[in-house]
């Protein structure tokens, strides 16, 4: 793989040491709001000295039973251990592996897919969740680890810091939308620095910021924004668990208004769940005029599901400049564009019809029969980003697959050669540098303001010679019925009789009785809307009991493992 060329221009120093720099802090660094036990939340904090000195205790014991460069599994819970047990890995000079303590049943084979994958020798673990990891050791076949150690519970010793080199893996990040076998995304304390220096450029965050979320810390975006970033810029991370946050929405609003210059992050959804958390209720004691920037990622952009958010919110005091588009991936470390500050929602209605890989984007009026809302994610920040087509740069206006390029992106996938050759030593034909670009896998558009994500290469359908992405025909079903849970269906194709079309398997609202007549009633009605909007034909629907369809880990719909279970029967 070629070098990757620094397009962004900054000195190397590891997160790890400016963590180090703190060492005699005795302000607030972390706080974890708990509502385990308590509704209105607790708030744990741990301080910057505090931090250090258990991180150091981590390193020490890890170094008794492991060496610098091996992997150590993070299987916390979402809490100040996680933490603690995340700069301790680092600071020891071992490969941090961020999963989650086994008490997700819906995600147990992507934590074993992931244990068996990269084999760590020690467990890092809280001693609260040791009954739960004895259970999937009996469980599962996974690799034994030499050491399993409860981060809480070690006693003080102190350590020095390995000194980090830039070429060196800081982190295995899981990508949580894999179809195939569990890939680990080799993350560089070089990649490491340079996209949290891009990510401060991007969205100014500095000292007196405040980062505030519920994202998991095994995800990437949950990762840079809620651990990485405040231990760079020196400012405050507060976060909670992902289960507090869809049990109540509202929490999540709550975090925003009690904290100074809040930066935060989240997908799509987690508007609407925002929004529907205050519809008809008391909103009082929320203040959201201190909120600097909300990062909207990791799944399509919906311009609807924004302007409800800002329609609620504003008279909260939330400034439509703060809400800032985005776009990234675990392969370049996280992030990789967003919309210039100040600047409010852009979105194109462009002609669905005419957004594949090598094709011209047409604009339409948002009312055509053929109408697709893109938000814009902006422009890259400290890295290059190309649109291409068979190899070659497209002019803009042309879709293609998004590559990247810049100090930000992985090595590679953890020991997985071909995979890695296959995404990340993409060759630009007549382009500089010409080898060595990301092949993110999506496909967009640049246009007028910005990048435009139009959606996944591997998730296209093919009919009859057009292209159909599955979100388009998603947001067609979900509106067709309100017997069929919003956000909650998968659309994919499959090959029937020698050729290939779309496939609907949709959850049912909770609130409602299944029986045959509503099931044939929302067949009906669905078979009309798509074939009316969309010209398809729909090979097979599926209505499904709530929880059914699968997710990812960070609440995208999986639709290749939606795919699978349908072939294979278990829907």
């Amino acid at each position: 793989m070629s070098a990757r060329r620094n397009v962004f221009s900054i000195g190397f120093e590891p997160v790890s040491e400016m963590l180090t720099w703190r060492a005699g802090d005795n302000g607030p660094a972390f706080t974890f709001i708990d509502y385990l036990d308590d509704a209105d939340g607790v708030p744990r904090t741990i301080t910057w000295s505090e931090l250090d000195r258990r991180a150091r205790t981590v390193a020490a014991h890890l170094t008794e039973v492991s060496a610098p460069g091996e992997r150590v599994a993070l299987l916390c819970p979402q809490n100040l251990d996680y933490v603690v047990g995340f700069f301790g890995a680092l600071y020891a000079g071992m490969i941090a592996v961020p999963l989650f303590a086994p008490e997700v049943s819906s995600h147990a084979n992507r934590l074993v897919g992931a244990l068996a994958d990269c084999d760590p020798e020690v467990w890092l673990t809280s001693q609260a969740a040791v009954p739960g990891i004895r259970e999937l050791l009996d469980r599962h076949a996974v690799p034994r680890p030499k050491q399993l150690l409860s981060v809480d519970t070690l006693p003080e010793a102190g350590f020095e810091p390995v000194k980090a080199r830039s070429d060196q893996a800081a982190y295995l990040q899981y990508t949580s939308g894999s179809t195939r076998s569990p890939a680990g995304a080799v993350i560089t304390h070089g990649a490491l620095t340079a996209n949290v220096r891009q990510a401060q450029a991007a969205f100014g965050a500095d000292v007196n910021s405040t980062c505030v979320g519920w994202l998991p810390l095994f995800h990437d975006m949950g990762l840079v924004n809620l651990l990485a970033l405040p231990a760079a810029a020196g400012c405050r991370s507060v976060f909670t668990t992902p289960f507090a946050f869809v049990r109540r929405p509202v929490r999540w609003l709550r975090m925003l208004s009690q904290y100074p210059d809040v930066i935060t992050a989240a997908p799509n959804f987690a508007f609407d769940y925002a929004v529907a958390s205050l519809f008809g209720k008391d909103s009082s004691g929320l203040d959201l005029s201190r909120v600097k920037v909300i990062i909207n990622g990791s799944e399509p952009i919906r311009a609807e599901t924004v302007a409800n958010f800002m329609a609620v919110t504003g008279p909260l005091g939330f400034r439509p400049s703060a809400h800032r588009p985005s776009y990234g991936l675990a392969e370049a470390t996280v992030f990789v564009s967003t919309t210039p500050a100040g600047t409010t929602l852009k979105a194109t209605t462009f002609d669905r019809t005419r957004l594949g890989p090598g094709e011209t984007a047409v604009t339409v009026a948002d009312d055509s029969d053929h109408a697709a809302k893109l938000v814009s994610v902006g422009r890259p920040v400290g890295q290059d980003l190309r649109i291409v087509v068979d190899g070659r740069e497209v002019p803009e206006g042309v879709v293609g697959e998004i590559w990247v390029h810049g100090p930000n992106v992985a090595e590679g996938y953890w020991r997985q050669p071909e995979r890695t050759a296959e995404t990340f030593d993409g060759k630009l034909i007549d382009g500089t540098p010409d080898a060595g670009w990301l092949r993110t896998g999506d496909l967009g558009v640049m246009y007028a303001d910005g990048l435009h994500i139009t959606g996944r290469l591997k998730d296209l359908i093919i009919v009859d010679g057009t292209n159909h992405y599955p979100q388009d025909i998603e947001a067609t079903v979900q509106q067709a019925h309100p017997a069929i849970r919003r956000d909650r269906l998968a659309v994919f194709g499959i090959e029937r009789d020698g050729q290939e079309g779309p496939v609907v398997v949709a959850e049912h609202s909770s609130n409602v009785t299944i029986h045959d007549d509503l099931v044939n009633e929302v067949k009906r009605v669905v078979r009309a809307a798509v074939s009316r909007r969309h010209d398809l034909r729909l090979l097979d629907i599926v209505l499904v009991a709530p929880g059914t369809v699968s997710r990812t880990s960070s609440g995208k719909i999986a639709r290749s493992a939606t795919r699978r279970r349908y072939l294979d029967g278990g829907l």
